[in-house]
């Protein structure tokens, strides 16, 4: 429930729900309770729906990855503002990302690597990335996924899934979001992406595949 009060006090702080299309009096209702009052000196949509879903944190911002792919559904105003999204994350501590390698491992990390930055190479929303020199003096990056981002993106799921469900229900103008359907697929996307072994093998058939 807190997470849910979360959201809604997150799309009024946006106006988010000005994005919604107008519709049946529930539709309504929902509009004005996402904040359907626009002002002259708002921010472009866009702007305002990255900028809420950044604020919800790495689950939010996955799914606003995924909604920028989908301009069948979406204008190209908001879709390549949720682009943006796609490399501009702001990384979690180094210290953090240590303590997981180094716990994952069971050594510190100069004695798992010649070298380790701390200063990330690349962050993204569910995970970041640091470079590292091998025992052996290859050159070679860790990837970290972010501390307790399962459980996160179990949780929002579920609620997503339950918006989705509610906006879907209230009229057919909203029908035509197929909300529901794009949740599905994100639910399948980052589930898939939380799997770094199969990130790895993929590299590895990239790899074999390019030689």
């Amino acid at each position: 429930m807190r997470r849910a009060l979360q959201f809604i006090l997150t799309a009024r702080a946006y106006r988010l729900g000005a994005l919604l299309p107008k519709g049946s009096a529930k539709g309504e209702l929902l509009r004005w309770l996402l904040g359907s009052s626009e002002r002259s000196d708002d921010a472009p949509r866009g702007e305002r729906l990255r900028r809420a879903l950044e604020s919800l944190g790495p689950v939010s911002i996955k799914f606003g990855q995924l909604l920028s792919t989908r301009r069948d559904l979406l204008p190209d105003d908001i879709a390549d503002d949720l682009a943006r999204l796609q490399d501009e994350v702001a990384p979690f501590a180094s210290a953090t990302a240590i303590d997981i390698i180094e716990r994952e491992l069971a050594k510190p990390v100069n004695e798992a690597f010649a070298s380790f930055e701390t200063e990330p190479l690349a962050a993204a929303s569910v995970a970041q990335v640091h470079a590292v020199t091998l025992p052996d003096g290859e050159a070679a990056v860790v990837k970290v996924l972010r501390p307790e981002i399962g459980t996160k993106i179990a949780a929002d799921i579920r609620l997503l899934k339950r918006i989705a469900a509610l906006i879907d229900r209230l009229s057919d103008d909203f029908k035509r979001l197929r909300l529901p359907e794009v949740v599905a697929d994100y639910e399948l996307t980052i589930l898939t992406e939380l799997d770094l072994r199969r990130e790895a093998a993929n590299a590895s058939l990239l790899k074999k595949n390019t030689a």
